[in-house]
């Protein structure tokens, strides 16, 4: 580890390797690269090794507080009235569609549910956005869609019972000079969808490429400029109901969308391909003056804010640009926090509730985040939704939210409570010096958000926070859950590279395939070594049965006692959780949402076989 100091010529202005020739090297060579400059397994090398500091990059510029403002309401992407040209079952490569599998189930889910909304979205560079004036003008990638005024990140509002048909363009640069890699992957995580558009991560595509995993029939041998993605919007349970639109208790409200290319998450992520995607139905319906009575009236557009946390390092000035070194298997930790693309950002508030849906995007930091006032003292608020679910009742009095990287939060806040002219600040107090793990929770904390209440609402607030949010799903017993089949999954690092017991990812092959609607228990097994690992099973979610440390049970915080899709394993820890997987087949993944882990291995393939093969 001695010497292995920043060094200049690991600016992103360093060109990257290319699609074929980096992935070739990332599998077969990178023990070779980590093994003078990493701390290798604790069963392969002496403790001394394990502790050891990462490399040592230098701090990002200095940036004045509060010099950024975020839009007072998010604009959400309008759908489209057409779109040429027109959507097919099966993958148009004709007109430049990446090759793909049909749509599972269209023409089944359209007839029950009606024609599809149409989204058009497309993947651009931006070499002119200001992530902070004190910086230079940034190279970043995001989503965008149609109309121009929509907001950074981009959003989506959908609705369980109508289907949506998303076009995802890949207009990056194919000359693209720096970090990540301008082939894309769209994945939409948490979503209830079929593996053809579930973003995996062998799937990815542009002009120029095609992953190892597309359809390759056809002319175009699966390269493309755009996919087209189907969104059913039904619940889990769709087959086992018999309704023709699922299990309402397995709703889910706060989804992202972010890239997911397969050896280059953490740097397409880092670059800025974040969004959110907001699913209503008849209890979550996004108005809260629903006369449904059924409906709950949490507070609803546009007193309802997407916040996406992710930690940036930038380079020194007079160059400035963001900082990332990919070919380093414990990544790089930032230390900027930017919120939806800002440093240290100002978002004004009317006097009345808000809920407020908070996203750690990643690439590393976890955050454990308190409001206080100006003078430090920590506020209260009510905690209703964790990984984008309504818990079944919600959480009062409330002084903190802990995320790990792809944890989502919501929380409403009463800024009604405060005079006009009242600052409030998000506070992270949570330490992290390494991308392997968080440290210590320490006040003040770090303030990365101000919230200034200045305005009365134009009208008068009807929202509320009833105690009763979303039943839980019927579960089997305890004697039955006793007898389901348990698989043991064990997150370690081993000769400098991350593993799913012993092995490293094979896009090409399941490392398991599993019966459409049986139940399992997952157990996820820290095996030490000073990591956390918060990981994420496509496709479906799961229910914490039950968690241990050093062996020995401990209880599961009540933000955790609903459904979730990332279970934070810390080093010495076990989570016993169940599963099951409803409704679709075909491949997916499971991995470490440490996006830096899953690029450099940590990550498996599953398949799903349908009931009766």
């Amino acid at each position: 580890m001695k010497g292995n100091k920043w060094r200049p010529r690991a600016y992103p202005s360093e060109p990257a390797a290319s699609g074929k020739a980096r992935r070739s090297f990332l599998k077969l060579s990178a023990a070779a690269i980590a093994a003078p400059l990493l701390p290798w397994s604790r069963d392969s090398e002496p403790e001394e090794w394990v502790t050891t500091p990462q490399p040592i990059f230098p701090p990002s510029p200095a940036t004045r507080p509060w010099m950024e403002e975020l839009p007072p309401t998010i604009t959400p992407i309008a759908p489209v009235t057409a779109l040429s040209p027109a959507p097919t079952v099966q993958a148009n490569v004709a007109a430049g569609e990446a090759g793909r599998s049909p749509h599972q189930r269209y023409d089944e889910l359209i007839a029950a549910r009606g024609a599809p909304e149409l989204y058009e979205l497309k993947v651009v560079e931006n070499n002119q956005w200001i992530t902070h004036p004190d910086l230079p003008p940034q190279k970043v990638w995001a989503y965008r869609g149609g109309n121009p005024d929509a907001t950074v990140p981009a959003t989506i509002f959908a609705r369980y019972g109508k289907p949506i048909l998303c076009r995802i363009h890949n207009e990056l640069p194919s000359d693209h000079v720096g970090f990540g890699t301008p082939e894309i992957s769209t994945h939409l995580h948490n979503l209830h969808v079929g593996s053809e558009s579930d973003g995996f991560p062998g799937d990815y595509y542009s002009r120029n490429k095609a992953g190892p995993t597309l359809d390759k029939t056809g002319p175009f041998a699966g390269k493309g400029h755009f996919k087209d993605h189907f969104y059913p919007n039904i619940y889990a349970g769709y087959d086992q109901m018999q309704n023709s639109i699922g299990d309402y208790r397995e709703a889910l409200g706060t989804l992202f969308i972010h890239d997911h290319t397969l050896d280059f998450t953490a740097p397409n992520v880092y670059r800025g391909l974040i969004g959110f995607y907001f699913l209503f139905d008849h209890i979550d319906s996004g108005q809260e003056d629903d006369p449904n009575p059924s409906a709950l009236r949490l507070p609803g557009h546009p007193y309802d804010y997407p916040l996406a946390f992710g930690d940036r390092r930038f380079t020194p000035l007079p160059d400035g640009q963001l900082f990332y070194d990919q070919f380093h298997v414990e990544g790089v930790l930032g230390d900027k926090v930017v919120i939806n693309g800002k440093i240290e950002p100002v978002l004004r508030v009317a006097a009345r509730k808000y809920r407020l849906r908070l996203l750690n995007s990643g690439p590393s930091r976890f955050y454990e985040f308190y409001l206080v006032n100006s003078s430090g003292t920590v506020q209260r608020f009510t905690y209703i939704a964790n990984d984008g679910n309504l818990l079944p009742e919600a959480l009062f009095n409330q002084s903190k939210v802990r995320l790990g990287v792809a944890e989502r939060a919501d929380i409403v806040v009463d800024f009604s409570r405060y005079p006009i002219g009242t600052e409030l600040f998000l506070v992270n107090r949570l330490r992290q010096e390494s991308t392997r793990k968080p440290k210590d929770v320490r006040s003040p904390g770090t303030r990365v958000l101000k919230f200034i209440v200045d305005r009365y609402p134009p009208t008068q607030d009807v929202s509320q926070v009833p105690r009763y949010l979303r039943p839980m799903p019927d579960l089997p017993t305890a004697e039955e859950i006793a007898k389901l089949p348990v698989r043991r999954w064990e997150f370690d690092r081993k000769n400098g590279l991350w593993m799913i017991n012993q092995q490293l990812v094979n896009v090409l092959a399941p490392r398991l395939t599993l019966k459409k609607g049986d139940y399992e228990v997952w157990e996820f097994i820290g095996a030490g070594g000073g990591w956390s690992h918060p990981i994420h099973v496509h496709l479906e979610e799961g229910i914490i049965l039950a968690k241990f440390v050093d062996d020995v049970q401990v209880p599961i915080p009540p933000h955790e006692r609903g459904r979730k899709d990332a279970f934070v394993l810390d080093q010495t820890m076990t989570i016993r959780v169940l599963m099951r997987f409803r409704d679709f087949q075909g491949k997916y993944v499971m991995h470490c949402h440490n996006v830096i882990h899953e690029d450099h291995a940590m990550m498996l393939r599953f398949d799903i076989k349908a009931d009766d093969q």
